[in-house]
């Protein structure tokens, strides 16, 4: 086990450089750059707008810790002085931005610096915030770990002893009536159901019961212990019943079918011939078959749920979060937001991968993934 452990840690950065140059090549086609983007702005600017991006660009080009002194390491757009939109804007001015976003370097240099700097975890500054990713990135972390954790493990609680009794049930009335509403939530959108919980639950139109914007409380550093325990489930209850809702129909059905394959198998019924209790066959035998693969999806829910599944939940309850921060990055061409956390959430997804794989084991040692050549 320990061969097949090395040669995954081996893979991994042979497939973060692989994902890394592909999605820096695609950026080198996309229109709508960092630059075009303050071009756009300028247009219609009176002088002073003017002098103040071009200052920001100049400062930012000497150093001293400003966006620009980071942006050539986290600089990912095509290189070309053909913008759109600038015609009658002082070339010393396009120049001038060109630099200051790391433009006047080709892409390979680009790339390489980028790599180089991230192999040591220095992502940059972004482009428009004027702080460095790591530090936005901790910021909206609590947010996202917030939603992320609290959802996955709920719906983990509910899906999988549901999904045992529908498998256990299989045909009668309960399981009937539980898989017309597992279909009812599944249909809705997770963000239709928040706004739902809102209009219902927070001063939309009935009751006015949970709060609607942020993780705590204006009022948390004065809070007890206690109160901020409560202050902090206070505000995410809804937005966690809003992702709940949404991500547990899948993992209810999945449950079940896995364990109905493994109820119908001969040696469940060699079991039961032996005069082994229901409980026991159910919870000794066909247990640990049946969750390997519930147990395996687990990282890439976690994953899911903490960086890519609660983006419209964020701007519903106003919850800036990595999802958010992502979402504007992409939206104002911040590619060294976007770049840096591709790069980590990559590299955190490659490692809960083999910690799946490792569960696989744990599960079941009878799973050797040495001896199957992989």
């Amino acid at each position: 086990m320990l061969n097949y452990i090395l040669r995954r840690l081996l893979l991994i950065p042979v497939t973060l450089f692989g994902i890394m140059v592909l999605n820096f090549a695609i950026i080198q086609f996309a229109p709508g750059g960092p630059v075009e983007q303050i071009i756009a702005q300028l247009q219609g600017t009176d002088v002073s707008a003017t002098a103040r991006v071009t200052n920001q660009g100049a400062e930012s080009g000497s150093g001293g810790g400003g966006s620009a002194a980071s942006s050539a390491s986290g600089n990912n757009f095509s290189s070309t002085s053909d913008y759109r939109g600038a015609q009658g804007l002082d070339p010393e001015i396009i120049k001038q931005l060109e630099v200051q976003f790391g433009f006047d370097k080709p892409a390979h240099e680009r790339f390489w610096m980028m790599m180089k700097n991230y192999l040591t975890f220095d992502f940059g500054q972004s482009y428009f915030q004027d702080r460095d990713v790591v530090d936005l990135v901790l910021d909206k972390m609590p947010v996202s770990i917030s939603l992320g954790i609290w959802s996955t493990l709920i719906i983990y609680i509910i899906s999988i002893p549901l999904g045992i009794t529908k498998a256990v049930r299989d045909g009668s009335n309960f399981d009937i009536w539980s898989s017309a509403a597992i279909i009812v939530g599944f249909a809705i959108p997770g963000f239709l159901f928040a706004v739902m919980l809102i209009v219902v639950f927070a001063g939309g139109s009935y009751f006015d019961w949970f709060p609607l914007r942020g993780l705590t409380s204006s009022n948390w550093e004065q809070l007890s212990w206690f109160e901020k325990i409560l202050d902090y489930f206070w505000h995410l209850t809804l937005p966690i019943i809003a992702l709940t809702i949404s991500g547990f129909a899948t993992l209810t059905m999945l449950t079940k079918n896995s364990f109905l394959d493994e109820i119908n198998k001969q040696y469940v019924v060699t079991a039961r011939a032996k005069g082994l209790t229901e409980k026991r066959v159910l919870y000794g035998h066909v247990f640990r078959n049946a969750m390997l693969l519930i147990i395996a999806g687990f990282p890439s829910a976690l994953v899911g749920m903490l960086f890519t599944g609660s983006v419209l939940i964020e701007v519903i309850f106003s919850l800036d979060g990595l999802g958010l921060l992502g979402f504007n990055a992409v939206m104002t061409r911040d590619y060294p937001v976007m770049f840096a956390t591709l790069y980590f959430f990559t590299l955190f997804g490659l490692i809960m991968n083999l910690i799946s794989d490792l569960s696989y084991h744990f599960v079941d040692p009878r799973i050797d993934f040495e001896a199957r050549g992989n």
